[in-house]
């Protein structure tokens, strides 16, 4: 019964956000995820919103409030900066490892392109 399902459940979802692989039947849902809209959104938000509190214990340091913060500021901002830097080869790997072609990352792109290729060839008399 679970192999027929097309979204994943909770578990699912979890263990797909740790980095594991999801059924066959959830390919669309895979692809929607890492493709579609709000996919670089999502991806952000996985990667930098869970690793907040375990940077919170840097509070507890003794002394100065802006220490602990300074701490926290020189994990996380180069962090924030690699996590943006890799998002579209993390994304085609994602695809790959689900047994997708890592080019659909670029589908967007492509069509955007196609379709500003076709009105600079319309205004320009070329169509």
């Amino acid at each position: 019964m679970t192999s027929d399902r097309t979204t994943p459940t909770l578990a699912q979802r979890i263990r797909y956000i740790c980095g594991g692989t999801l059924p066959p039947s959830m390919r669309e849902w895979v692809i929607r995820d890492l493709t579609g809209p709000g996919a670089a959104r999502r991806y952000l938000l996985r990667i930098l919103l869970p690793i907040i509190p375990p940077l919170c214990l840097f509070l507890l340091i003794p002394g100065p409030l802006w220490m602990g913060l300074a701490m926290m500021a020189l994990l996380y901002l180069p962090l924030i900066y690699f996590t943006v830097a890799l998002m579209y080869v993390f994304r085609r790997a994602r695809l790959a490892k689900h047994g997708l072609d890592p080019t659909l990352v670029d589908a967007r792109e492509r069509e955007r392109s196609a379709t500003e290729r076709e009105e600079y060839e319309r205004r320009h008399g070329r169509a």
